[in-house]
C-alpha cells in the first residue's frame, strides 16, 4: 500500500483541489470525509475510486470493498485533505453520480431556489430521503450539494437521492406538463393544513434571507405557510421542508 508523506505530492494537490466547486465540476469527483460517510458511499451505488488512510487506521474487516485503490498518509497529510477540526482517519475519492434525467412522470419533489448554508441544504436532502421523495431539484444559486459540508450535513442521503441541477423554470415546466402541482412557501399564501396529502407534488423551498423568487411563486399553483404563533419572524428552511414534506406525502 503506498504512504504518502508529502502535502507536495501530486495526488494530494489534485484531491486538495477538490474542495472547491470549480475543480469538483471540472474532474467529476467530489470528496468523503469519516468513517460513517465512507461506508455509506461503499454501500450505495456511487463509485469510489480511491480511500486514503492514516497510517493508524484500517479499513473493518466486515467492509466489503473490490476496486478500490488504498493509500497510506501521514498525520499532516491527512490534515491538509480533511475538512474537519479533528479528522477520523479516513476519506474518499468517489464519482459524482450522473444524475441529469428525471422525467417528472409523477413523483414528489422538490425544487430548491438559492439556498445557500450548506447546513441547511444537507438536512433538506436527509430529509427528502427519509420523507422518500423522488429528487431534489437544485435551482440557480443553490451550494453544491457535493460541497464538504453538505455532504457531511447529509450524513450519507446524497449517497441514495436523486439530486439535479435544472433551471427552476423549466422544472416548474415539466410538473405542470406532467400534472404534478407545484406548491410554493410565502407568507402570503395559504396555511399549509388547508391542503390535503398529496400523491404528486413539487415543493419550492427559497433562500433564507428573501425567500421564493416571485417569479416562481407567481407561476405555483397554491402558495402555503406555516403559522408563526412565538416572537420569531420566520422557521429555518429546513424544518420548514420537514413539516411541509411530511404533511404533503402523508401516509
Amino acid at each position: 500500500m503506498e504512504l504518502i508523506s508529502s502535502t507536495q505530492n501530486p495526488r494530494i494537490k489534485a484531491w486538495k483541489k477538490l474542495q472547491k466547486k470549480k475543480e469538483r465540476d471540472k474532474s467529476g469527483l467530489f470528496l468523503v470525509e469519516g468513517y460513517h460517510l465512507v461506508e455509506e458511499a461503499l454501500k450505495s451505488e456511487v463509485t469510489v475510486k480511491e480511500i486514503v488512510l492514516a497510517e493508524d487506521v484500517d479499513v473493518p474487516q466486515e467492509w466489503s470493498i473490490t476496486g478500490v485503490e488504498f493509500i497510506r498518509v501521514t498525520p499532516p497529510v491527512l490534515k491538509e485533505l480533511a475538512e474537519t477540526e479533528t479528522p477520523q482517519g479516513m476519506i474518499a475519492v468517489c464519482e459524482k453520480p450522473d444524475l441529469e434525467n428525471l422525467l417528472f412522470e409523477g413523483g414528489q419533489y422538490l425544487l430548491l431556489d438559492e439556498i445557500q448554508d450548506p447546513g441547511n441544504l444537507g438536512g433538506i436532502i436527509r430529509t427528502a430521503e427519509a420523507a422518500g421523495l423522488d429528487g431534489v431539484i437544485f435551482g440557480e444559486g443553490c451550494a453544491d450539494p457535493y460541497n464538504g459540508k453538505v455532504v457531511r450535513a447529509t450524513q450519507g442521503a446524497v449517497f441514495y437521492m436523486h439530486v439535479q441541477h435544472m433551471p427552476l423554470h423549466d422544472a416548474v415546466d415539466r410538473c405542470r406538463d406532467n400534472q404534478i402541482p407545484v406548491f410554493g412557501t410565502s407568507l402570503h399564501g395559504s396555511t399549509f393544513t388547508a391542503i390535503a396529502p398529496q400523491e404528486h407534488f413539487a415543493l419550492l423551498l427559497g433562500n433564507e434571507g428573501t425567500g421564493v423568487r416571485r417569479a416562481l411563486l407567481e407561476r405555483s399553483d397554491q402558495n402555503l405557510y406555516i403559522p408563526i404563533y412565538g416572537n420569531c419572524e420566520s422557521l429555518n428552511v429546513s424544518v420548514a421542508a420537514g413539516i411541509l414534506t411530511y404533511h404533503l406525502r402523508g401516509d
